[in-house]
């Protein structure tokens, strides 16, 4: 995957003019790639930052730097669905596929650029919480900064109720408390049964975390011996490899930091996983 680094000598050419040479892309490609996140500009060192705007105002020592993966230019993801706004933040269905933070070669498949370039009337969008690119479900996204903070600290303080429903083989026990630790680090899951497909096999199970480790449900399920359907990562090795992650973000709940006013988010039936 080709990068390409280049110093700014003269500010009467443009960043998209800067990259054409060296990259051997035309004028229009660089400025689709700049849209979609795989352009940057630092100056003196200094950190990067996304350069988007092919007639932005350049100035002497700054270095553009095109990172370039046509795979992911061209990845394509389904749009997130808005379930409720509340102004300073929105609560979102995030689909399979979409991330939840992009990369050096590209953001445009990530929930705050698309809901930056999508919703209505555009404005800002923050990631407050994040999900697996596999899992689905119910995500928050601030339109300010004090509005992503505040959100933040519910999360870091445990002050959000977050639960999630998965679909596993098997008959899972009416309840089940997980506390092993993850990546040596305290983690506490509580599942229970919903529903129990004799026929299939599968149980609908609820699961609600005390704690958000990293692939925290998928591991203690998993661990526990009831592997989430379509967990390439945890599962069993003879799983479908056309079967998506079951696992849904499906209820958050929290007091309001803005509003002090109570909220519960919960996403329809029609969101759950499939017993098929």
């Amino acid at each position: 995957m080709p990068e390409y680094h280049v110093e700014v000598t003269d500010i009467s050419i443009s960043a998209a003019q800067l990259l054409t040479q060296p990259s051997g892309l035309s004028k229009q490609q660089v400025k689709q790639a700049m849209k979609k996140g795989a352009v940057w500009v630092s100056e003196n060192g200094a950190s990067h930052r996304r350069l988007r705007r092919a007639d932005k105002h350049l100035k002497l020592g700054q270095t553009i730097h095109l990172y370039y993966d046509l795979q992911v230019l061209e990845t394509q993801v389904t749009p997130a669905v808005l379930i409720k706004d509340e102004g300073d933040y929105s609560v979102w269905y995030k689909p399979y596929g979409m991330f939840s933070q992009g990369t050096k070669w590209g953001d445009h498949c990530t929930i705050n650029r698309w809901v930056e370039q999508n919703h209505q009337p555009q404005r800002p969008a923050f990631i407050v919480n994040r999900l697996d690119r596999a899992a689905q479900g119910l995500m928050l996204i601030a339109h300010t900064k004090a509005a992503a903070t505040s959100l933040s600290r519910l999360f870091e303080q445990r002050q959000i109720i977050k639960t999630y429903t998965a679909l596993v083989s098997g008959l899972f026990p009416e309840t089940l408390f997980l506390n092993s630790p993850i990546d040596e680090q305290h983690a506490a899951s509580h599942a229970s049964l919903l529903t129990y497909d004799e026929k299939a096999k599968l149980s609908l199970v609820r699961v609600t975390i005390e704690t958000g480790r990293k692939h925290q449900i998928r591991k203690h399920l998993s661990g526990a011996g009831f592997a989430i359907i379509g967990d390439r990562l945890y599962g069993s090795k003879d799983a479908s490899l056309d079967t998506n992650l079951c696992l849904v973000s499906t209820y958050l709940a929290f007091t309001c930091p803005i509003t002090c006013v109570e909220k519960r988010y919960l996403l329809t039936d029609n969101y759950l996983p499939k017993m098929v």
